[in-house]
């Protein structure tokens, strides 16, 4: 039976109502500052810590409860005679729950201008400990972090004669110690970007992301799936609100991500169009339903089940565009009335508002891919290379149209699947080439795919060309110029055969592979 509770808490949410129904039923509150402060001002009787245990509280609030009358009360096994006997000797009595939250180190840390003062005096100390201890002997107290399980655990005492089964008592243990990896995961994640900036990566990675939802199912139905969110400094894409729709899925949240990246790399309006995580259609305009017209037109037929990106605010006419084929989702910063109103007629679109799109660039994070039994972890690719400023390689310099074309096609080019190849007009991709051994294949794949005549058309290429096989075949679909990384062995080859078909060719220098 709950005879006596431990209450401390900086997030007070409920805990004035769970302390009122521990109260009626007999249970004694013990509490410190400014918890002990909000209870007694409801009339609910409270023994302040430094009361019970005889010493005050000191160091601005730094010690209050690392006492061996607290941690004894907590650590002591009821089944054990000799710890029973050890703690009425020194006058201790049993604790059988502690209410405990941690001082806010996550949201101080969020804060913009953060000290790095106010940072470590918000790590919390007799918390921790606390809750570690009291879990530890989890067979005799409960432990409660979660302001979300107070109803819970007063239906079950008021069920249970004042008392909490041992199953629920292991379920709180097994959440404090979720709890206390994860604060101390903040911590040292938070000092490492302080003090290791001059090692890049951390000596120890560790994770401080928390689940937000379970989803139907991964890749494939077979597969069992989840979507975590982890600390950054702006939004990021578990942060979107979504508008309307039906449950997103693990391959809807892998598209997304992919449509989201791409439309990024713009700052004129743009629509990215993305089907198996790959772009299919991608275009420019001067208003959101123009961009989304051209990206469409780009790939109509791969379009249709895809995923959409825009940098900009989706209005009615770009709405009313989309609602024209089938699609599964569409994310934006915004979405007008209108807009809103007319996707409603197609209820199974899921719309996703994410309105400071660029905070996820500034967010502190990794690109983190999971290998057997490992983990890779590379910065995100976010250069952008200045193209009007790369002489060609090649006799003729690109025209002022072919540098804007070469420009969007380099951008697109980056966020699809290796070998790539993008043909592109100034304001839209023509034809694109994905993912193939051979980069040649991926040339003749994204001419096979194209919509429109792509003569007159640039080519991007994410890596380098390997032999001039691939120059020939983009002259032989009416390629004018070209852009590439450059770096092998036959670059000389390759930029000659440039130069035979009167090509322009910049050589960047700065490759773009995406496995």
């Amino acid at each position: 039976m709950i005879k006596r509770a431990l209450i401390s808490v900086s997030d007070k949410r409920g805990v004035v109502d769970f302390a009122k129904e521990l109260s009626q039923m007999g249970v004694e509150i013990l509490s410190t500052g400014g918890t002990a402060k909000t209870l007694r001002a409801v009339g609910i009787a409270v023994v302040e810590v430094s009361e019970y245990t005889g010493f005050p509280e000191m160091l601005e609030g730094r010690l209050k409860t690392l006492h061996p009358k607290i941690h004894g009360g907590l650590l002591a096994r009821r089944s054990n005679a000799k710890d029973m006997d050890d703690i009425q000797k020194h006058d201790i009595k049993p604790i059988d729950m502690v209410v405990v939250n941690l001082y806010p180190f996550e949201e101080t840390i969020s804060k913009p201008n953060v000290t790095f003062e106010d940072a470590i005096e918000n790590i919390d100390i007799g918390g921790p400990t606390m809750i570690r201890a009291a879990s530890k002997n989890f067979q005799d107290v409960a432990v409660v972090v979660d302001p979300d399980d107070y109803k819970n655990i007063i239906d079950e005492m008021k069920l249970s004669n004042g008392e909490i089964n041992k199953k629920t008592k292991l379920n709180l243990a097994k959440k404090v110690f979720a709890h206390t990896a994860r604060y101390d995961a903040l911590i040292a994640d938070y000092l490492a970007g302080v003090t290791e900036r001059e090692q890049f990566f951390p000596e120890c990675l560790t994770t401080t992301m928390k689940r937000v939802a379970v989803l139907r199912y991964g890749e494939n139905p077979q597969q069992k799936a989840a979507i975590y969110k982890e600390r950054t400094n702006g939004l990021s894409l578990p942060d979107a609100r979504v508008l309307q729709g039906k449950e997103m899925s693990f391959n809807n949240y892998l598209d997304t991500h992919s449509a989201l990246m791409l439309a990024l790399e713009f700052d004129k309006t743009v629509c990215a169009i993305i089907k198996h995580n790959n772009p299919c259609g991608v275009a420019l305009g001067d208003t959101a339903a123009e961009a989304y017209q051209k990206a469409e037109k780009a790939d109509s037929v791969s379009a249709f089940g895809g995923v959409v990106a825009f940098n900009t605010e989706v209005d009615g006419a770009a709405a009313k565009e989309m609602t024209e084929i089938f699609l599964e989702v569409v994310i934006a910063p915004s979405f007008t009335k209108e807009a809103l109103e007319i996707f409603s007629k197609k209820p199974n679109i899921r719309l996703l508002e994410l309105p400071d799109m660029l905070s996820i660039k500034k967010a502190a994070s990794w690109d983190m891919k999971k290998i057997a039994g490992g983990m890779l972890i590379q910065e995100w690719d976010y250069s952008g290379e200045d193209i009007i400023s790369i002489n060609a390689a090649t006799k003729r310099q690109p025209t002022k149209d072919e540098l804007e074309a070469l420009t969007f096609a380099w951008k697109v080019c980056k966020h699809v699947k290796s070998n790539a190849i993008v043909y592109a007009f100034k304001d839209r991709t023509a034809g694109i080439g994905i993912g193939q051994t051979k980069r040649v294949y991926s040339a003749k794949i994204g001419a096979m795919n194209a919509t429109e005549p792509i003569k007159g058309s640039v080519a991007a290429s994410d890596g380098f060309f390997p032999f001039r096989d691939g120059i020939d075949v983009l002259h032989e679909m009416g390629v004018t110029a070209v852009i590439q990384p450059g770096g092998s062995v036959k670059d000389s080859e390759v930029v000659q055969a440039a130069d035979e078909y009167g090509m322009a060719m910049i050589i960047t220098g700065v490759r773009h592979f995406r496995h």
